[in-house]
């Protein structure tokens, strides 16, 4: 099972947004498909990065800033 820390490399975009919820407003304004997506139980944020052609660093500092 994936643990639910917000930095770990290998948790899921479905747990991500079932735990955190307002990080799907960040997918959501880069026009990106994974909220709600069949594959987000199966895809991680460095999976979704590398199929969106996004920074992941700057990406995943747009996450943390959705959670303060």
């Amino acid at each position: 099972m994936t643990s639910a820390n917000f930095d770990n490399p290998d948790l899921t975009l479905k747990v991500l947004f079932d735990r955190w919820p307002a990080t799907a407003s960040v997918f959501l304004s880069h026009r990106m498909l994974c909220f709600g997506c069949p594959v987000a139980p199966f895809h991680t944020v460095i999976d979704a990065c590398r199929e969106y052609h996004l920074d992941e660093a700057k990406f995943r500092w747009e996450l943390a800033t959705a959670l303060l």
